[in-house]
C-alpha cells in the first residue's frame, strides 16, 4: 500500500514538474505571460473564508505568501490527480503503464480549472470574460495533455 501511494505522489510530482517546463518553455520561446502562482495563491487562502467566486482576484485582500502558497497548491493538486489516476487505475496499470488513462485524467482535470478555478479568480467559467478565451482554453488542454505525458513517463519510469 505505501508502494502504491508513493508512486502515486511521484507520478503527481512528475507530471505538475513537466507542465511547469511547459510553461517556462512557451514563456521563453512563444512569449506567453511568465508562470505566476500567486492569485491561486490568494484564491487558496480565501478558500478558508468560505469565499470561493470571486469579480476580480487581485481585487481580494492580498496574503503575504500567496506565491508559496500558490505553488505549494499547484503541487497539492497535482499529486491529488496522480493519486486518483493511480485510484481509477489500479497497481496493475503502475505494472504496465499505458498513456491513455492519463491522457483521460488530465483532460478531466482541465473541468477543475474551467469550472472551479477560473470562475474563483473572476476570469469567468473557461477564461469567458478574458479577450482571447478559445486561446486560454487551447492552452489549457495542451498544458494538461503535457500534465499527463509527465504523468504517464514518470509511471513508465517506475515501472
Amino acid at each position: 500500500m505505501v508502494d502504491i501511494l508513493w508512486r502515486s505522489v511521484a507520478i503527481g510530482v512528475g507530471g505538475t514538474v513537466l507542465m511547469d517546463l511547459w510553461a517556462v518553455l512557451l514563456w521563453l520561446l512563444a512569449g506567453q505571460g511568465k508562470p505566476n502562482w500567486a492569485p491561486v495563491g490568494r484564491w487558496f487562502w480565501h478558500l478558508r473564508t468560505g469565499k470561493v467566486f470571486h469579480d476580480d482576484i487581485g481585487k481580494a485582500a492580498p496574503y503575504a505568501h500567496e506565491q508559496a502558497l500558490g505553488w505549494v497548491s499547484h503541487y497539492a493538486v497535482g499529486i491529488a490527480y496522480g493519486v486518483l489516476l493511480v485510484a481509477i487505475t489500479g497497481p496493475a496499470w503502475l505494472a504496465a503503464p499505458t498513456f491513455l488513462p492519463a491522457w483521460i485524467v488530465g483532460i478531466v482535470t482541465v473541468g477543475a480549472g474551467w469550472f472551479l478555478l477560473q470562475p474563483g479568480l473572476g476570469i469567468g467559467w473557461a477564461a469567458s470574460k478574458l479577450p482571447n478565451p478559445n486561446k486560454v482554453r487551447f492552452l489549457n488542454l495542451a498544458a494538461h495533455t503535457v500534465f499527463a505525458l509527465g504523468m504517464y513517463g514518470t509511471a513508465l519510469l517506475l515501472a
